[in-house]
């Protein structure tokens, strides 16, 4: 079969996806990869698995209906030309210009992986433009989903949503599947340092993952305990709900965190942590920065929300915590700096949850077996 896989992020298509890839490729089918930005070590990497990439235009966030309609008749050309069998599109704006597109083009299978509804969705009763952003999204998801083979999801949350907002009509085709996985080859456990203990997060520099609330605990831990290292990674985002340079300068130069930038290989970074913390209040599936560092072997501190409260089991890994409640997380973190010990045993729980709940082997079985594909 010759399958057709979208995503917003070309990185995504090795950092999240590529086991899938090859999984489906070792099947014997045909796998072409679409994303809209320009990344020749990705493109080079799929080439060497023999996956096709094609690059497409999209517009990762915001509405410009124009760009959205040249993604959406893009698309619908590159599927009349390919004809593929299956396409497999993943978070949300490939899930819904792929699928209609995919319908147009008359592509009789298609599979939506829901990573996360999105923002729009991250609250229950909306006002004003959030309102507004939600109605649309639902309008939009309702049409592109409409015969669709099967909706992926990775947590209850967005089940509920899916059901409450009737974006499809048979509930019976919507699939739990924890989360993207973890390669346990790649991400290996070591002994995480307590002394002094150092505090990661790891993500997009974006508010909604609540690194402003992250520096105010280390703020607050710093009155008592002068010795912690906050430590931040992540690219910046060029949105109004980034954060900035000028930020990132104030608290480095407050010597709150210790700003490490980007990467493409984030080893080395969890090997040199205590406690991975990601206190997000953004609308996540599940997060693989968490995934990756429980396999790492490292305890975890998230928030009580959708997709962050799947990965910890409270008080055995990790511990959840309110969000934007900067007390309360400075209180989680504390508890590694009283108990050092701790930071030991709940990383090992973290890793063998991973390989319990979390393996990308296993993801991708169940993912290939509901599609058909195994």
């Amino acid at each position: 079969m010759r399958i057709a896989v979208i995503a917003s992020f070309t990185y995504s298509l090795t950092n999240f996806r590529l086991q899938l890839l090859r999984e489906m490729v070792k099947a014997g089918h045909e796998v072409i990869a679409f994303a809209p930005d320009p990344d020749p070590v990705v493109a080079k990497a799929l080439e060497d698995e023999n996956i096709r990439f094609v690059q497409i235009p999209m517009a990762r966030t915001g509405l410009n209906p124009l760009q959205d309609l040249h993604t959406l008749v893009t698309l619908w050309r590159q599927f009349r030309q390919l004809k593929p069998d299956i396409v497999l599109p993943y978070t949300m704006k490939p899930v819904i210009y792929a699928c209609l597109a995919a319908r147009a083009a008359g592509v009789s299978r298609r599979f939506a992986l829901i990573t996360g509804l999105g923002q729009v969705f991250a609250t229950e009763n909306p006002k004003g433009r959030q309102a507004v952003l939600q109605r649309l999204s639902v309008a939009l998801y309702r049409v592109a989903l409409r015969g669709v083979d099967r909706v992926f999801v990775y947590n209850d949350a967005d089940d509920r949503d899916i059901r409450k907002h009737k974006l499809i009509d048979n509930y019976s085709l919507i699939s739990l599947i924890p989360g993207s996985g973890v390669d346990l080859s790649h991400y290996t456990m070591t002994t995480p340092p307590t002394s002094p203990p150092v505090f990661l997060l790891i993500a997009r520099l974006l508010r909604e993952k609540g690194i402003c609330e992250f520096v105010e605990a280390v703020r607050h831990l710093r009155q008592r305990f002068p010795d912690i290292r906050a430590q931040l990674l992540g690219p910046f985002e060029p949105n109004a709900a980034g954060i900035s340079q000028a930020d990132i300068d104030k608290w480095t130069a407050e010597g709150l965190v210790e700003y490490l930038g980007e990467t493409r290989d984030v080893r080395p970074y969890f090997a040199n942590c205590s406690v991975f913390v990601l206190p997000s209040y953004y609308r996540e599936g599940i997060p693989r920065s968490i995934l990756e560092a429980m396999a790492s072997g490292r305890a975890i501190v998230t928030t009580d929300l959708p997709g962050c409260r799947d990965t910890v089991v409270e008080g055995q890994n990790g511990y959840l915590v309110p969000p934007r409640d900067p007390l309360a997380l400075a209180k989680a973190m504390e508890s590694f700096i009283a108990t050092p010990s701790a930071t030991i045993e709940m990383g090992r729980r973290s890793n063998q949850i991973a390989r319990e709940r979390f393996n990308v082997h296993a993801v991708n079985r169940l993912l290939l077996t509901q599609m058909g594909l195994s």
